[in-house]
């Protein structure tokens, strides 16, 4: 099963970090308040980091590598993520017109 680990944006300006195999899904029961505990009196606004490939093993390990993070540090992984998701879409369209090979 594929798990994947992800960085919720929440209301109170904190950032909650999760694994679930159904970002969707887990995202809707933070909002409706059947998810974790911690979205009791915040909300959460955008899924700012996701990253698949893991088992349920691996992915608790990354949650907690992540967890331990301070928020400069959680910060860069999604830029980071950001910049190389953007790399990959300019790469794209420049094979797409024939520009890269």
């Amino acid at each position: 099963m594929n798990w994947q680990v992800y960085i919720i944006e929440c209301s109170d300006d904190t950032l909650y970090t999760g694994i679930t195999t159904d970002v969707e899904r887990r995202f809707r029961q933070h909002e409706e308040g059947r998810g974790a505990k911690y979205f009791r009196g915040r909300n959460p606004l955008k899924v700012i980091f996701l990253e698949g490939g893991h088992d349920r093993s691996s992915a608790s390990r990354r949650e907690l590598q992540i967890k331990t993070m301070n928020r400069a540090e959680k910060h860069m992984l999604v830029l980071q993520q950001s910049m190389e998701a953007e790399k990959g879409l300019v790469l794209q369209q420049a094979k797409n017109l024939g520009m890269h090979n």
